[in-house]
C-alpha cells in the first residue's frame, strides 16, 4: 500500500473530531467500502467500536490514539500517515463468539474482541457451572463472575482480575474467575482457542447474572456458550517499532 485510500473515522471527542477534519483535508475522504486501510482515531473503547461496526468489511484498520486509554492505538502524528501505514506490522486478532440464553427465552448472539464477562446483577454471589466441549470442568463457582478473554483483551479486565498475560498468536484463550469464593483454589485455566466453554447459571432466578462482550451486554442469562467465531478475524496495523505482539510483552515486565 504505497499510497493507500485512506477511510478516517473518529470519535465524539473535540480532539478526535479536529483531527479528523484536518487529515480529511490533507488525505481527502473516502468510503469506508472503497478504502484501502480504515484509520480510527480515538481510544481503545473506539477501536473496538470501529472492529465491531466494521470489522466485516475486511479491511485492516491503523489506530491513532485520542482517547484516554491506546493500548491498541498508535501514536498520533499526521506526517508521513501514508508512510507509516505501508510499514506497519499487522496483527490479526480472532474474536470470541458468545451466544446468551436468557430468562426470557431469547438467543442472542455477540462478538468480542477483548472479553466475555460474566457479572451478578445484584449483591448475591453468582453460582455457575462450567462446561468444557460439554463436559463439566467445575460444578459449581460461586463467585462475582467469569470471563473467557482473547490474547490481546488479556492484559485489560482479564489481567486486573488475576488472569494471564497471553502471548499474541499463541492460539490460546484465557478463562477466569471473577472474585472466586468457591472453590477458593481456583484461578482459572488457559485453554486452546478452539475450546467451546459454556457457563450454566444455577440460580438465575434468585441470583441473576448478566453477559458481556466487550461493551455488549445481555441481562438475566441462564447459559453462556463463548468460542472463538469460525471465520472471522480482523487485522490490526502498528507501527513497526511498537507492534502489539511487543507490547503484550512488555505488559509483562512491568513493575
Amino acid at each position: 500500500m504505497a499510497d493507500p485510500r485512506i477511510a478516517f473515522l473518529a470519535s465524539n471527542s473535540s480532539d478526535a473530531q479536529s483531527a479528523l477534519a484536518a487529515l480529511e483535508s490533507v488525505h481527502g475522504r473516502t468510503r469506508l467500502e472503497d478504502a484501502d486501510v480504515l484509520v480510527a482515531l480515538g481510544g481503545d473503547g473506539f477501536m473496538l467500536q470501529t472492529l465491531h461496526r466494521h470489522g466485516g468489511l475486511g479491511k485492516p484498520v491503523y489506530g491513532m490514539k485520542l482517547g484516554t486509554v491506546g493500548f491498541l492505538m498508535n501514536q498520533y502524528r499526521t506526517e508521513e500517515l501514508a508512510e507509516r501505514i505501508a510499514s506497519a506490522e499487522p496483527a490479526v486478532l480472532h474474536p470470541l463468539e458468545m451466544t446468551v440464553q436468557t430468562e426470557s427465552g431469547a438467543t442472542v448472539t455477540l462478538l468480542a474482541y477483548n472479553e466475555v464477562s460474566l457479572l451478578r446483577q445484584t449483591r448475591q454471589a453468582a453460582h455457575i457451572a462450567i462446561d468444557l466441549h460439554g463436559q463439566t470442568r467445575l460444578e459449581e463457582l460461586i463467585c462475582d463472575g467469569a470471563m473467557v478473554a482473547t490474547p490481546a483483551g488479556s492484559t485489560a479486565y482479564n489481567f486486573s482480575a488475576g488472569g494471564p498475560i497471553l502471548p499474541l498468536g499463541a492460539n490460546v484463550v484465557a478463562l477466569t474467575p471473577i472474585a472466586p469464593f468457591r472453590p477458593r483454589r481456583w484461578r482459572g485455566a488457559v485453554l486452546k482457542a478452539a475450546t467451546e466453554v459454556r457457563f450454566r447459571i444455577l440460580d438465575p432466578y434468585k441470583r441473576p447474572v448478566s453477559a458481556t462482550a466487550d461493551s455488549h451486554e445481555v441481562r438475566d442469562v441462564v447459559d453462556v456458550a463463548v468460542r472463538e467465531a469460525p471465520g472471522r478475524a480482523v487485522t490490526l496495523l502498528f507501527d513497526a517499532e511498537h507492534g502489539l505482539e511487543e507490547r503484550i510483552l512488555s505488559e509483562q515486565f512491568i513493575a
